[in-house]
């Protein structure tokens, strides 16, 4: 399990074809009989039938042979070569009729003429050529794809299979990653150790070749249900589902799960689907949002109260003790209470840390609760909050943010957290990427009297740039900005700021701002979401790919290897593939 005052991560055990049925057409000949054989003319031979009416698909019918001539008559026309039937290949015309024999002179008189020759028949005409199969990747949209365009690659918004892609968010524990898609599907790749992935083993997925795409299955969330939400936490993943239900699968030591026991669920067969059980959370309420930090998870409840659960050791969970909740029966439900957030405040979001849990209040202030060891309640101390009685509701402080600054956005991650704020700057406070230029001892902010409002700078992101979005990793943080780049600072372990190589970023002076590069996506591409967790970065371009860049030990990157992106020249960029994710 994580060391509980070392921030370092746990380890990790961590559209329809028209099926059109083919009909033969076929050619028939209906031939009058031969012309009699006296010298008188002869009668004309019959016309050969014409083909019948074409049948969808089917081959052309052969053009009828023409009738032969009348011995001593005037030859038969050839019968007329039947129509080829359309759609099937042409059928061959019909040969044309033999001439009659001229007929022998009667005695005593004149021979007589001999009869003309039958006229061939006319061939039949072709058949058109019947309509080919749908063909994924040739840029034809046919019948029966959603897409197509024009090849077999995944990760570029149209799939080998010539369906939509779309990838609405992402979230990343240590050393695993979970992507929830567009068709509500949730999918888990990297690290399966206590059934993180949620796909019934402990196997890790995403570190050979052939375990991602159409290969990797969607995680069982039960019959028709889908999620509309995912959070992933140090070594446990929740989902909130469509219907306003929360399921939780993964580690369980500490109750992350909340099912009144510690057994790990996702790590074997015929735990998940409709038979892993929701996470009960009280008489008639449903969840609105789903936070999951190193060993503990919580709701903002559909009344906009939030409840907590698991790992307490710090007061993370706010009840005012350290008695982890979800480990035995009877303390979920009704018996979980909520956290006192102070007289008529209620929460609009939440965020978690390793061991520290964040809301974002109704009336745009921010409290923190739970490990204050790095400063990250951004308090002015190390004491913890949440862990004793008395600590929480109104005598829980608000986050000095500066003079009449709100918060827009939260976010947490290890022992950091960042707001983004009313006027578009960004703090941050706690330990590492704070992008001020601190490194060591200086980086670390919110643990001392006089660090927080305006003493504490904003992260300097360039020339008349602002932050839309942000994430907070274990010691890195990135940005999408206004004119949609990304950029991200921080320590640079395995690449994870993908940059080409290992330079920490807002550690020095002169660092940040203009003179921090962007991470380059490639050629048009823009991140529309972003998410950062233990030394591993990714980032959704157009909704429709995903990216992902930094440590890969056990296949969190989903490309298939274990080999780190980020971290050398040459990786980024149109060289960074999108995972297959479809």
């Amino acid at each position: 399990m994580l060391s509980r005052h070392v921030f370092t991560p746990l380890p990790c055990t961590t559209a329809l074809l028209l099926g059109l049925l083919a009909t033969s057409g076929c050619g028939s000949s209906d031939g009058n009989p031969p012309g009699n054989t006296t010298s008188t003319t002869g009668t004309q031979g019959g016309e050969g039938g014409q083909g019948a009416s074409p049948g969808v698909g089917g081959q052309g019918g052969a053009g009828a042979h023409g009738g032969a001539g009348g011995d001593a008559g005037q030859g038969g026309a050839g019968g007329a070569g039947g129509m080829g039937g359309a759609g099937g290949m042409g059928g061959a015309g019909g040969q044309g009729g033999t001439g009659g024999t001229g007929g022998t002179g009667g005695t005593g008189g004149t021979g007589g003429q001999g009869g003309t020759g039958g006229q061939g028949g006319t061939g039949g005409q072709g058949g058109m050529g019947g309509a080919g199969p749908a063909v994924c990747g040739d840029a034809i949209l046919d019948a029966g794809e959603a897409c197509d365009d024009g090849n077999i690659m995944g990760g570029d918004g149209c799939s080998a299979t010539c369906t939509l892609e779309a990838v609405v968010s992402v979230s990343m524990g240590d050393e695993f990653t979970c992507a929830l898609l567009g068709t509500g599907a949730v999918k888990c790749w990297g690290a399966g150790t206590s059934g993180r992935l949620g796909l019934g083993d402990t196997n890790d997925r995403g570190d050979e070749p052939g375990e991602m795409g159409a290969n990797l299955p969607a995680v069982d969330l039960g019959t028709g249900r889908t999620a509309a939400a995912i959070s992933v936490g140090v070594a446990h993943t929740c989902a909130l589902l469509d219907d306003a239900s929360l399921k939780c699968w993964g580690n369980n030591s500490f109750g992350a799960l909340g099912q009144g026991h510690t057994m790990a669920l996702g790590d074997g067969p015929n735990e998940m689907g409709d038979n892993l059980p929701p996470v009960l959370l009280g008489t008639g309420r449903t969840v609105k949002a789903v936070v999951t930090g190193s060993g503990h998870s919580c709701a903002l409840l559909d009344d906009n109260t939030v409840k907590c659960w698991g790992d307490n050791e710090f007061g993370q969970l706010g009840l005012g003790d350290t008695t982890h909740r979800g480990t035995a029966p009877g303390q979920m439900g009704d018996a979980l209470p909520t956290i006192p957030l102070g007289t008529g405040r209620t929460a609009r979001a939440l965020a978690a840390g390793y061991h520290h849990t964040c809301a974002l209040l109704d009336d745009y202030t921010v409290k923190c609760w739970g490990s204050a060891q790095q400063g990250q309640l951004g308090l002015g101390s190390t004491n913890d909050r949440g862990n004793s009685p008395g600590e929480m509701g109104n005598a829980l402080a608000t986050v000095n943010l500066g003079t009449g600054r709100t918060a827009k956005a939260i976010r947490a991650h290890g022992a950091g957290t960042c707001a983004l704020l009313d006027n578009d700057t960004l703090k941050c406070w706690g330990t590492y990427a704070l992008g001020l230029g601190l490194s060591g001892n200086a980086a670390i902010l919110g643990d001392q009297p006089g660090e927080m409002g305006d003493a504490l700078p904003a992260v300097d992101l360039g020339t008349g740039r602002i932050a839309t979005t942000i994430a907070r990793g274990f010691r890195s943080a990135c940005a999408i900005l206004d004119n949609d780049t990304l950029k991200c600072w921080g320590l640079n372990e395995q690449g994870v700021l993908g940059l080409g190589d290992t330079q920490n970023r807002g550690t020095a002076p002169n660092q940040m701002g203009d003179n921090l590069p962007a991470v380059d996506l490639g050629p048009g591409n823009v991140a529309t979401a972003i998410g950062s967790a233990y030394l591993q970065t990714c980032a959704v371009i157009h909704g429709n790919s995903l990216k992902c860049w930094g440590y890969n030990n056990r296949g969190q990157l989903g490309l298939g290897d274990t080999m780190a992106r980020g971290d050398q020249p040459g990786q980024m960029g149109a060289n960074l593939p999108a995972i297959a994710l479809y």
